[in-house]
């Protein structure tokens, strides 16, 4: 007889929300959502900022590797990189603000059965904003060393370059985990009960 295997809520090793979260998903799986009458227009501007923060983040990473492979040289990329990533981490770090201090709460109240779903949401959004510290970190750390190789890739460059790389990968898929079991709990909850029966 084998052990049974305990559910995991870490978001690097979870793959999806636990079967109790789920209950709602079930009734309201993803292909549902577009054309229900109860997707509002909270819902449909949530989900919209979680495709910008998806597309965007996806953007950022893609000019890192042409910068890597220098397909564009670094002055063109620091002009298009700098203010994109700032305000993908800036964005991003409100966002996650919002949920916790507004939506979150009215979730929470509104089922208890489904509360510590938002526990492990808030709990995602203190591990993400590390990441977002890291990354914003690790990128200081190679415009400045790239810049200062003139955008020559030496050694120091290089491995700031991949620090870099490596911090935002991990935000990124963080990013997308998350991003998913936060809309596999909240839209069905939503379809449910409608955003004026939410009170959102």
């Amino acid at each position: 007889m084998g052990l049974a295997v305990k559910p995991t809520f870490d978001l690097d090793t979870r793959h999806g929300l636990p079967a109790d979260l789920r209950e709602l998903l079930l009734r309201y799986p993803r292909d549902v959502w577009t054309g229900h009458r109860n997707l509002g227009p909270t819902a449909r501007f949530w989900l919209q900022r979680h495709d910008m923060f998806r597309e965007l983040g996806g953007a950022l990473d893609e000019a890192l590797g042409q910068q890597r492979e220098q397909v564009i040289d670094l002055g063109q990329f620091r002009v298009w990189f700098v203010p994109r990533l700032n305000f993908f981490l800036t964005q991003l770090d409100e966002h996650h603000r919002i949920e916790d201090t507004h939506y979150f709460p009215v979730f929470q109240l509104a089922d208890a059965r489904l509360a510590h779903g938002f526990d492990l949401l808030e709990g995602d959004h203190e591990v993400i904003h590390r990441d977002l510290q890291a990354v914003a970190e690790t990128a200081g750390r190679f415009l400045q060393e790239t810049n200062l190789a003139g955008g020559k890739p030496g050694d120091t460059a290089r491995r700031a370059s991949e620090a870099y790389s490596d911090a935002s990968e991990r935000l990124l898929r963080r990013l997308v985990r998350h991003q998913e079991d936060e809309e596999d709990l909240i839209i069905p909850m939503i379809l449910d009960r409608s955003e004026p029966g939410l009170g959102i």
